[in-house]
């Protein structure tokens, strides 16, 4: 069933308990996460970014999300990601496909940020429609969103009052040390916990964590066996996705380690069966391993049962 992140995040909030989402591009990646909320009877975040709309179309997208909702008894949120296009998030709003847009002005000043958020919180509002905003610039390279390190700044606490209270929103995406893409970091990963501590103490609304994804060892090691060439890539260490949701984080995103179960599947099977040339036999080892793969982070955040 279809809901908004609002009503999701906020129950999360008050269970102490963060919930996925997570970035598809075609059927079988929904298919494939729909069969893990079902399977941890797990509340589900469904995004779609800007390159995913791009490449797949977004009446497209959003019908094949509609009806995997509609078959399920699972909260599911159909949501736009990073939308730094104000036109795309307009669009989104005014479609009726989405229960919940991200409008990323964390690049815009501060006041202009504050500004353009809140009068899409008050379009989408009037629409039942959830807003989470970005306050703070996430470093790396996903889809369209790109920000050099040397740029990126961690989310102000105080700042974070201010904008919470002039928007609106319903959600805050905070820049603590995370990263977009599969090369996080070089070393082990870092986050700003006495930073996030901070926010949490002072803001009321559910937090969100972007660029999260853990690059797990044996999915890595699959897609590198097999011709994938990310020996480099390191993600965020699973003790410090829970210590994040300990500390208040509600919503994680989840992209590339799908992308990287993804590759590992399809590689592994057109390397063990050279022979078949059936989209639907190549592409289901593919659904089976993100499953996995969702599976293990619901566990993880904490919203298994909680669907």
């Amino acid at each position: 069933m279809l809901v908004t992140l609002s009503s999701v995040l906020q129950k999360a909030k008050r269970g102490h308990y963060a919930v996925g989402a997570f970035n598809v591009n075609n059927l079988e990646m929904i298919q494939a996460i729909m069969a893990a909320a079902e399977a941890e009877k797990s509340p589900v975040i469904i995004s779609t970014s800007e390159g995913a709309i791009e490449y797949a179309g977004m009446d497209e997208l959003g019908t094949l999300v509609h009806l995997a909702a509609e078959r399920s008894k699972r909260p599911v949120v159909f949501h736009l990601d990073h939308g730094k296009d104000v036109k795309l998030v307009e669009r989104a709003i005014k479609s009726g496909w989405y229960t919940s847009v991200m409008f990323d002005g964390s690049s815009l000043p501060f006041k202009e940020n504050i500004k353009t958020t809140k009068r899409l919180v008050e379009m989408a509002h009037k629409k039942n429609i959830s807003v989470e905003a970005e306050l703070g610039a996430i470093a790396g390279m996903e889809d369209f969103v790109s920000v050099e390190a040397r740029d990126a700044h961690f989310t102000n606490p105080e700042q974070a009052v201010e904008f919470i209270a002039k928007t609106g929103c319903d959600a805050l995406a905070i820049a603590i040390g995370t990263s977009h893409g599969a090369y996080k970091f070089k070393e082990a990963s870092a986050l700003d916990f006495k930073r996030l501590q901070a926010i949490r103490k002072l803001i009321n609304i559910p937090l969100v964590l972007h660029g999260a994804s853990g690059i797990p060892a044996n999915v890595k090691k699959i897609c590198i066996d097999h011709g994938c060439k990310i020996e480099d890539a390191k993600g965020v260490s699973d003790a410090h996705i829970r210590k994040a949701v300990s500390l208040g984080i509600n919503k994680i995103n989840i992209d590339s380690d799908l992308r990287i179960a993804f590759d590992a599947g399809v590689r592994r099977f057109l390397a063990e069966n050279p022979e078949v040339i059936d989209p639907r036999k190549i592409l289901g080892p593919a659904k089976d391993l993100i499953t996995l793969v969702v599976r293990q982070k619901m566990n993880m955040f904490g919203s298994r049962g909680k669907g």
